[in-house]
């Protein structure tokens, strides 16, 4: 299967009678063969995105461009979903009860003219692609929540499309087969080459799968990067606040170094990244902190919560001198209103600015 490239410029779509932009002026490119996904709360415009993508949506301004290895471009932004031939795989799956499991590969190709023979043949061999060939004279029910995902993928591979969309790809797994199947699914979609496009809330999904994620809000991009580069290094406040877990708390740069004062106690940490000096928020994250006894250095704190998240704890410590309270992991056993003082290790912290 040869990948293609996806380019987006511009992409503006608007609803209602006011005109407001569901998605305002969106800009990306997804390289051949990457696994990029889109995240975001509800609202803010990725589902719109995808169908803009698809062809389900025509956006109002902006293109939607197919480029090939050689650089040829192709601009599919008014062609209707059948003729842009992209694979898709939605939430639901939507395959047939009543057809085999090969069967259901295959409607695709029947739709396109394909003779019985080989779309069969075809069919089995994408099916041997995903793992199923043993699974492909079996009914649909008769297959695992993980089996029926892998089925829509091969419906959506067997036509060989340029590009592979995916709309929350595994929403509807338990837990235990969720985290499995998306190991599962990068692997295969790396294996097969094939550049893809997944919808996403779940932003464990997006970056167990995702090679970069885009991350969007009321429309527009936010930041885009690796699932490493999100959490290390944020754009803005609202991306640190999407992404994993902290709290921000206002800090000094100066040089190389993020300045964090407390009440009376400054504490310093390499910072992560490039920033201007001047007064930043620091994002500090539940791993980048300690705990100490109560008469250790620090900043002085009470703890209020605890969970356990196998292997470490987290313990929600209220800070003295702070309105805000801090996540910290940590593998010591500790009580529930314990003193303690908060201590920030000597590693990157990643900052973003104030206003």
């Amino acid at each position: 299967m040869s990948a293609n490239s996806l380019v987006l410029s511009g992409l503006t779509r608007r609803f209602g009678n006011d005109g407001s932009a569901a998605v305002s002026d969106l800009s990306l490119e997804v390289k051949a063969g990457e696994l990029l996904a889109l995240i975001g709360a509800s609202g803010s415009g990725k589902t719109t995105t995808l169908r803009m993508i698809a062809g389900y949506e025509i956006p109002d301004e902006g293109r939607v461009v197919l480029r090939d290895a050689s650089g040829a471009e192709r601009d599919v932004t008014r062609e209707p979903p059948q003729r842009r031939g992209f694979g898709m795989v939605f939430q639901h799956y939507a395959l047939f009860p009543h057809l085999r499991v090969v069967e259901n590969v295959a409607f695709g190709l029947e739709a396109r003219g394909v003779g019985k023979t080989e779309r069969e043949s075809r069919a089995r061999a994408t099916l041997d692609s995903v793992g199923l060939a043993h699974a492909a004279d079996r009914t649909v029910q008769a297959l695992s929540g993980g089996e029926q995902q892998r089925v829509a993928l091969a419906r959506a591979l067997v036509i060989e499309p340029p590009v592979l969309l995916l709309d929350e790809p595994l929403s509807n797994l338990d837990p235990t087969l969720r985290e499995h199947t998306r190991e599962e699914l990068r692997s295969m979609l790396h294996r097969l080459g094939v550049t893809a496009v997944f919808v996403t809330h779940d932003q464990e999904d997006a970056f167990a799968v995702a090679d970069r994620v885009a991350i969007l809000k009321q429309g527009r991009l936010q930041q885009v990067g690796t699932p490493q580069e999100l959490y290390r290094t944020p754009a803005s406040l609202d991306v640190a606040r999407f992404v994993g877990r902290g709290v921000m708390l206002p800090a000094d740069v100066r040089g190389d170094r993020v300045s964090v004062t407390i009440g009376d106690v400054t504490q310093q940490a390499p910072l992560a990244g490039n920033h201007a000096e001047g007064s930043v928020l620091a994002v500090l994250r539940p791993e980048s902190l300690a705990l100490r006894a109560s008469d250790g250095p620090g900043w002085k704190g009470r703890i209020t919560a605890r969970r356990f998240a196998g292997g470490h704890e987290v313990y929600r410590v209220a800070l003295d001198h702070s309105a805000e309270s801090i996540e910290v992991t940590s593998e010591q056993e500790l009580v529930e209103h314990a003193g303690v003082h908060v201590v920030l290790r000597d590693q990157p912290v990643a900052v973003v600015p104030a206003g």
